[in-house]
């Protein structure tokens, strides 16, 4: 028998990861990285990188991946490099000073969910707006002491990367997180395994490992079921954000409200205020009041009266298409064991999360949210207008003016987002300690003293660290969906840092109308191929990968830039993330928004802008239209001309090359013989003193303590002592009054006036109704409606609310008065609104109990 040649098995391969072991005397390194501090103090980021120029590139900013791949050889050299030990230490007492201020006891604690975080580009936990406003809130919450704990989840792959096909096609790409590579430790029982948590679902148990993410003095708590113990089908549950069909979303929403108050009881933290930051995670309070229930023998209504008066919901969508809805169906499989545990039936249950209760409605987070939260806020004033008008249908009997949803304007972190640079000039030129008073406009009005040439280098400095960025990171991507290399040639021979920079960057939503600067292409071209004035547009952004119409967007927009009038002209930057955003909006010299009011709820990209002396050209929505100023930027008016949507594009479109041709341009390019133009500069100063001060995260927290959870903290406290004595009371009041409601009867209704029912303005009148209570024991009030009717959509409109004062109480009988002069001219509706009145309510809707009466 012949011997064969060769025999061999199949090639049998193992991954094993070998990383750096720190010595002790570099240990101080894996504090820092370990806590997101280094992200917003600039300091912790530089002495990263010049650890390893080369790693910290590669890692895309990641201490803990950097420091797990130092070789002995470079770990030998910055022990033996004096200088560098150090700034190690330096920096590392920097970081201990701050992290070791005990938190500010004086202001209520808060408890903060939401389904994304943007705190850093390497923590792929968040995809757009909502995300990094959460981060900056937790980065500011940290800044100023707040006693605060978020609840979140972590993603397997988070939300997509973004790449570029040759033809232009966005493809989303998932990449898988390697947890032990990032800042964030897991949370651990005594004896070092990882902690559990263990979430009942309707017909099983669905368990996450919890991983703590620092982010400077605050815990950030996340939940991740891609563990072992779960089934395939419940591991799926946090590996996308925003991904997956309705049964995921339902079950993420599930996790997020009964297992993130699961995980805060299993951690032992009980907070004063509970904040929904957004409809995902309103079962929060479900949870909530089955705890009180089960733990302090309450009934669900006294529970329920103690968990909205420490709740707050703030929604972001300006629109009702944008919030939860999910199918009984479907809600019922997994919310249908609850009801039981409330004492209600599946019908109250179901009836909490609709507008119209008794309907077939779906089941709405947002409304449950609603109905279990004292508070209410939009993110913007007219956000906040807006908010309660698609909210009124839950309170039938009043006006949407009347309507106790409030509202907190966005504002974004400014150690994060303004530029370096710009924070080391500020320090100089204001105030050591600035940071901290950053919201005081005098402070920042030391700008207009300071040199011209000193804001324009800056400006001048910032620009080119963006070209510099795009030439570096981008190159490679070009030459490979660009196709023709010469191309990628003139593209980066054409980026000008002598040219007028515009910047769009944000997600791709059609509402967004990226498309508008490319509706005249003839007088674009024209625009852009001046060579006496040098002008450029950068757009990014990404488009919900189930979004076809915002893919199309991009890939007209990409194929536009492609063509040979417009290369190197419009240029289209793939992958927005924070890295980008940084760059972008410091480098660029005016930010461009342009949404369809009024969709815009806030906006904060041009917030950052506005830290980075860059100016607006924007439409009057969101933000922009309380911060808009004179001669410190540019608008479109708020006022919508056309019904016609494509007609107010056109409009609108031709009012955005006006202002370029004849404001934006002409005015950038009146330079004088320094190589500046003065009338920018000065823009630029009314910009940072007028507008800046007003939209930092720290005014924005400083709002949502004045306007909510002060006065949360306070009331929550006032019903919880002496047993829930005050939240018994009150539920017991609300049932008095549900039973007797109808008892009582209108005996009497004088109008007393000149003119009978027909006042002339300026005549006085008084009105006296005596109202007998019968078995009703509760205190009535009586109100006064004035409305009119909009003549092109016949919808009534408000004008006042006089309240009746009551003059007498004999037995049962009420003996109310209103006096009033007639104010109003024209055809008036009046009505006579009848509600329970309760000094301990916190507001009408809280019992919107109402009956309008005949007169």
């Amino acid at each position: 028998m012949k011997v064969p040649f060769s025999n061999s098995n199949e090639q049998i391969w193992k991954d094993v990861y070998s990383y750096s072991k720190l010595p002790s005397q570099l240990g101080l390194l894996n504090d820092i990285a370990t806590n997101l501090w280094w992200v917003w103090h600039h300091e912790g980021a530089k002495l990263f990188g010049e650890l390893s120029p080369k790693l910290w590139k590669t890692t895309e900013g990641n201490p803990v991946a950097l420091l797990r791949l130092l070789s002995s050889k470079r770990i030998k050299e910055i022990l033996a490099d004096k200088e560098l030990m150090l700034k190690i230490v330096y920096v590392h007492e920097l970081f201990k000073a701050y992290i070791n201020v005990k938190p500010d006891h004086t202001k209520p604690s808060i408890a903060y969910f939401s389904m994304e975080y943007g705190l850093t580009n390497i923590l792929k936990i968040y995809s757009g707006g909502l995300g990094i406003l959460a981060g900056d809130y937790l980065k500011e919450a940290s800044d100023c002491n707040i006693d605060l704990t978020a609840v979140g989840f972590l993603y397997r792959y988070g939300y997509f990367t973004q790449s570029l096909s040759m033809e232009g096609q966005q493809i989303a790409n998932y990449e898988a997180q390697d947890f032990t590579a990032l800042p964030l430790t897991q949370v651990t029982t005594s004896d070092g395994a990882p902690m559990v948590l263990s979430v009942p679902f309707h017909d099983r148990t669905v368990y996450t490992h919890v991983w703590k993410v620092s982010v400077g003095r605050i815990a950030l708590y996340l939940m991740d079921t891609d563990i072992p113990e779960n089934s395939e089908w419940d591991r799926s549950i946090t590996h996308q954000l925003y991904g997956g069909d309705w049964e995921n979303r339902m079950k993420q929403e599930y996790l997020l409200g009964i297992g993130g108050i699961l995980l805060l009881n299993k951690l032992g933290i009980k907070k004063q205020v509970y904040h929904c930051n957004e409809g995902h995670a309103a079962l929060i309070n479900a949870q909530r009041i089955a705890d009180y229930i089960a733990n302090d023998h309450l009934d669900f209504n006294e529970a329920l009266e103690v968990v909205r008066a420490s709740s707050l919901y703030t929604v972001h969508t300006p629109v009702p298409a944008g919030h939860d809805y999910f199918d009984e169906g479907l809600f019922g499989k997994y919310m249908g064991h609850f009801s039981s545990k409330l004492g209600i039936t599946w019908q109250e249950f179901m009836d909490m999360g609709r507008t119209t209760p008794g309907s077939s409605e779906k089941f709405c987070m947002s409304t449950f949210a609603l109905n279990t939260c004292q508070e209410a806020n939009g993110v913007s004033l007219i956000h906040g207008n807006v908010s309660r008008s698609m909210f009124a249908p839950l309170w039938k009997s009043y006006f949407p003016e009347e309507l106790h949803v409030g509202y907190v304007t966005n504002g974004v972190h400014m150690p994060t987002w303004m530029a370096t640079e710009w924070k080391k000039y500020c320090f100089e030129k204001f105030d050591p300690e600035f940071i901290g008073d950053q919201s005081n406009k005098q402070i920042w009005e030391k700008i207009q003293n300071v040199p011209d040439s000193e804001i324009w280098d800056i400006r001048k400095a910032l620009k080119f660290k963006l070209i510099e960025y795009i030439k570096t990171q981008y190159t490679e991507n070009w030459l490979k969906n660009q196709g023709d290399p010469s191309k990628v040639v003139t593209i980066l021979d054409r980026i000008n840092p002598n040219a007028l920079l515009f910047g769009f960057g944000r997600r791709f939503a059609t509402y967004k109308r990226a498309h508008l600067l490319f509706t005249d292409l003839e007088r674009l071209k024209a625009i852009v191929n001046n060579e006496k004035y040098p002008v450029q547009f950068v757009f990014t952004g990404k488009a919900h990968p189930a979004d076809g119409g915002g893919q199309g967007l991009i890939k007209h927009i990409v194929e536009i830039s492609r063509r040979p009038e417009f290369l190197g002209k419009i240029i289209f930057l793939e992958n927005y993330d924070m890295r980008l955003a940084r760059r972008l909006i410091s480098g660029v010299d005016v930010w461009i928004n342009t949404p369809t009011r009024p969709l815009e709820a806030s906006g904060t990209s041009g917030e950052k802008a506005e830290m980075n002396g860059v100016l607006n050209l924007s439409v009057l929505d969101g933000w922009w239209y309380e911060g808009y100023r004179q001669n410190a930027g540019w608008a479109l008016t708020e006022k919508r001309t056309y019904d016609n949507q494509q007609y107010q594009d056109q409009l609108d479109a031709a009012t955005i090359y006006h202002l370029l041709e004849d404001e934006i341009i002409p005015l950038y390019f009146a330079k004088n013989t320094k190589g500046f133009s003065p009338e920018w500069v000065q823009y630029i100063k009314n910009s940072m003193s007028q507008i800046a001060p007003d939209y930092t995260m720290k005014r924005m927290l400083d709002d949502y303590f004045a306007r909510f959870y002060n006065k949360l903290a306070t009331r929550s406290a006032s019903l919880t002592k002496n047993k829930f004595a005050e939240a018994r009371k009150i539920a017991d009041w609300k049932k008095e009054v549900a039973a007797h409601w109808d008892s009582f009867t209108v005996e009497s209704f004088n109008y007393n006036a000149k003119s009978s029912y027909q006042p002339t303005v300026g005549d006085d009148y008084v009105i006296e109704i005596v109202i007998n209570r019968n078995d009703l024991q509760a205190m009535l009030g009586i109100d006064m409606v004035c409305a009119r009717e909009n003549p092109d959509n016949h919808q009534l409109e408000f004008i006042s609310s006089d309240p009746f004062v009551l003059k007498k109480e004999e037995g049962s009988r009420l003996y109310f008065e209103l006096k009033r002069t007639t104010a109003e001219y024209g055809h008036l509706k009046i009505g006579y609104r009848v509600y329970p009145s309760n000094p301990l309510l916190p507001h009408r809707m809280d019992f919107a109990y109402v009956r309008w009466i005949q007169w």
